[in-house]
């Protein structure tokens, strides 16, 4: 029990956080601008510390049920957290792009900020790294699709009709999904792994129940829940006035999402296992389309609330430039750091951007 206990302080931490949060709440908001701010800031680590936590528990899954259902339940988690933090943010926010932005965010993130890190430490490390071809070609072409339906056909769609575009939306986002799904796990589950030689490189496995796993996850998801709702209050009262960009309430919880994430993929990549990089960097950025688009559009219909959901122009621009990118890098079942390098380039471009409000 006492290492256990040890083993899970970062979750106790964000948990006793948790607790404290709605007793000291109104007492932060009273105090000014300042407190508000510094509250939080310590929240926002507190989520990461659960975040943490969460990813390790979903990678003991993983571990346990191999790929490709590996990979999709990393995946999942990420994007679990991402829309719990999205949908108390809207409740609390009047920014009409902030999911919008979220997603276009966590995109960026994932597409050109793990995987262009990934690829540069490993292509440094070992060179150049083989993974199967057939899972990069299927991602980009399936994120263009989605990505188009869903954040830039939008553009076009006439405000009175955007309830019948958004259920058309979440029906064909459900469909895509469920089919690819139901491939990637049957017919084309070959197209998502890669056998790689035993070298002693690839870590230990993780210890610990299954049922144990699950349970911690689902407790760290309710905690992050719990954290988002006092630090969407917080954030919005520290940050009135101060003329930060409203995209950087995006970029932040694309980050806090995908940070675990970010941190697996790394270790993959140094251990020049470059497929779960790309199943990761990849799958993550399909993921956050297709599922947080259909459940935020549906909050959205519930509440009558129209989502800002078509990209601006230069969003749109950095999409289809990254997929650009992303489709010629991934042609070849080889990744390196001068691949890797453009990618992060990328990234840094994107935030960038973001710094300047864009």
């Amino acid at each position: 029990m006492l290492a256990l206990l040890r083993q899970e302080r970062f979750l106790i931490v964000a948990a006793i956080a948790a607790m404290l949060a709605f007793p000291l709440e109104h007492a932060a908001l009273a105090a000014g601008q300042t407190a508000s701010l510094a509250a939080a800031v310590l929240l926002i680590g507190a989520i990461l510390l659960a975040s943490l936590r969460v990813a390790h528990h979903a990678e003991v899954l993983a571990e346990k049920v191999g790929e490709p259902y590996g990979t999709m339940i990393l995946t999942l988690a990420a994007v679990l957290v991402e829309v719990v933090i999205l949908a108390i943010m809207m409740s609390h926010t009047s920014s009409p792009t902030l999911v919008r932005d979220t997603i276009y965010s966590a995109v960026m993130l994932d597409l050109n900020g793990i995987l262009g890190v990934a690829a540069i430490l490993g292509g440094l490390r070992h060179g150049e790294q083989p993974y199967n071809v057939d899972s990069g070609n299927t991602y980009i072409v399936m994120i263009l699709t989605a990505i188009g339906i869903s954040m830039i056909v939008p553009e076009f769609i006439p405000a009175a009709s955007w309830k019948t575009y958004s259920i058309f939306t979440i029906v064909i986002m459900v469909l895509l999904y469920g089919m690819f799904l139901r491939l990637q796990t049957t017919q084309h589950s070959y197209f998502f792994s890669y056998s790689y030689a035993e070298t002693g490189t690839e870590g230990h496995a993780h210890p610990g129940s299954a049922r144990l796993s699950i349970g911690l996850l689902v407790g760290g998801v309710i905690i992050i829940g719990i954290l988002a709702e006092t630090m969407a209050k917080t954030m919005d009262a520290g940050l009135v006035g101060t003329g930060v960009p409203p995209v950087v309430a995006a970029v932040l919880v694309a980050f806090i999402s995908a940070s675990p994430e970010i941190l697996t993929a790394v270790r993959a990549a140094l251990a020049n296992r470059m497929q779960p990089v790309v199943n990761i960097a990849l799958g993550a950025s399909l993921s956050t389309v297709i599922l947080t688009v259909p459940i935020m559009e549906a909050l959205a219909l519930l509440g009558d609330s129209p989502l800002q959901m078509a990209l601006s122009p230069v969003q749109t621009a950095m999409i289809l430039l990254s997929l650009a990118v992303a489709a010629i890098n991934l042609h070849d079942g080889e990744t390196n750091a001068i691949e890797g390098l453009t990618h992060f380039v990328l990234f840094a471009t994107f935030l960038m951007l973001a710094g300047l409000g864009l």
